[in-house]
């Protein structure tokens, strides 16, 4: 059973639940100020809390047509608090937030036809060196104009746009 509880976001956030992921943001330096966090706080997809209730996790995600794919995903950022990121809670949470991520898609006539993954966090570029990371259904797809890795999870029933 996990530790952490798993809530909604994408336009289903509280004003409370706002200001406790603008407040996560802030605390951790994952944003440099509050005008940031109220823009991406509208991005939000899924967002955990540990057992106290504190925010401990947070994913986003915005729609983009990364040239190197030519086809519309959603681009997908997570943050996890220090604490917390030798857990599980990262892979539950990308998990969710794909699935949510696609019923979206599916009830709006596919406006993103996949999630992509670009990995800042060295960990992940250490941990799953398989071109197909199972369970979670990524695939590596190259390298970012940043240099970065990139993963891509295609949803099941999109088709190609174009």
């Amino acid at each position: 059973m996990s530790k952490f509880s798993y809530h909604r976001g994408w336009g289903e956030l509280s004003t409370q639940d706002q200001s406790d992921l603008i407040a996560f943001w802030l605390e951790h330096k994952a944003l440099p100020n509050e005008a940031q966090g109220r823009q991406r706080v509208a991005q939000v997809v899924m967002f955990a809390r540990d057992p106290e209730g504190k925010v401990a996790a947070v994913c986003t995600a915005v729609p983009q047509n990364p040239p190197q794919l030519g086809q519309p995903v959603y681009f997908y950022r997570s943050f996890v608090a220090p604490e917390w990121r030798q857990t599980l809670v990262v892979f539950r949470l990308l998990k969710q937030a794909v699935a949510l991520l696609e019923e979206d898609a599916r009830a709006h006539d596919w406006p993103c036809i996949g999630v992509l993954l670009e990995l800042e966090n060295q960990r992940f570029g250490e941990k799953g060196r398989m071109p197909n990371w199972p369970g979670i259904d990524f695939v590596y797809v190259g390298k970012s104009p940043r240099g970065l890795e990139c993963r891509i999870h295609w949803f099941k029933e999109a088709k190609l746009k174009g």
